[in-house]
């Protein structure tokens, strides 16, 4: 019995699929199960055409579409006694809704977010195309959903692709980049907490222990600068050196406030 097809030029492959299964693996079989493939190819690309200007090249969306074609003619049984086109519609279109989903976002949304994202789209083209103002509270009423949920769906219409940093944003046509507008992390964040840490045991220290350390790490004076400035060897200068840091570590283990404090005192 012939396969039941969806279109006049589907073609008909029953035969093949029960030779398909009394065949064993080998070269025969491979020929046979690309012979299936090539012949069902059109009904693939005609679903990949669906999907276009949606971000994907037509090209990249027949491959993708070959690849659930070629799923479903693994896992097609015919003694189901279903025809293969209805079997591997749902395959192949669930393969490119999959890369969508997961290849296709710049931005990690959530699957819920990403049908959202779905609905809200085609609402807004719908209410445009009737020439009403797709206002939030206007989609959710046209679609049933909550503002929230409209609002998540048009958030995530801006995470399916990512703005190059060098992106104009300007309104006025301006030079301003989108770079020039992201925030960066101040290296010296990373030292507030080391001086924290180290402040009880530097109250602590003798004058002269206080000068020695600020000649060397604050005025980033070397050993012998500091020992010919306050006429002391420079041995001595790199004992009071090491002894005052010990005491400080000490201190702030006996006081401590995060993990990894007072790398500012580590001698140097």
């Amino acid at each position: 019995m012939a396969e039941e097809s969806r279109y006049a030029d589907d073609p008909d492959t029953a035969e093949h699929f029960r030779r398909l299964l009394e065949l064993p693996a080998g070269p025969a079989r491979e020929r046979l199960r690309a012979e299936v493939i090539c012949a069902w190819l059109p009904m693939a690309h005609r679903l990949a055409a669906r999907y276009r200007n949606r971000g994907e090249t037509l090209e990249d969306l027949r491959q993708v579409a070959a690849i659930g074609l070629v799923n479903a003619v693994d896992r097609y049984d015919p003694a189901i006694g279903r025809a293969f086109a209805p079997f591997a519609v749902p395959t192949i279109t669930g393969e490119i809704k999959r890369h969508f989903r997961d290849r296709m976002w710049s931005v990690h949304v959530p699957r819920r977010v990403q049908n959202l994202r779905n609905v809200v789209r085609l609402a807004r083209a719908e209410l445009a195309a009737s020439g009403a103002p797709p206002s939030l509270a206007r989609i959710a009423e046209h679609t049933g959903l909550s503002e929230e949920d409209v609002r998540q769906g048009s958030e995530a219409l801006h995470g399916f692709s990512a703005l190059s940093i060098d992106a104009e944003t300007a309104a006025d046509g301006g030079e301003l980049l989108l770079a020039d507008r992201l925030g960066a992390v101040d290296a010296a964040y990373d030292l507030v907490l080391d001086r924290e840490a180290a402040k009880p045991g530097i109250h602590r220290l003798a004058e002269r222990e206080k000068r020695v350390l600020y000649l060397r790490f604050f005025a980033g004076m070397t050993q012998s600068a500091i020992a010919a400035e306050l006429g002391l060897s420079q041995m001595h200068v790199s004992r009071l050196i090491t002894e005052s840091c010990r005491r400080i570590r000490e201190s702030a283990r006996e006081h401590p406030t995060e993990q990894g404090a007072l790398r500012a005192a580590q001698p140097m």
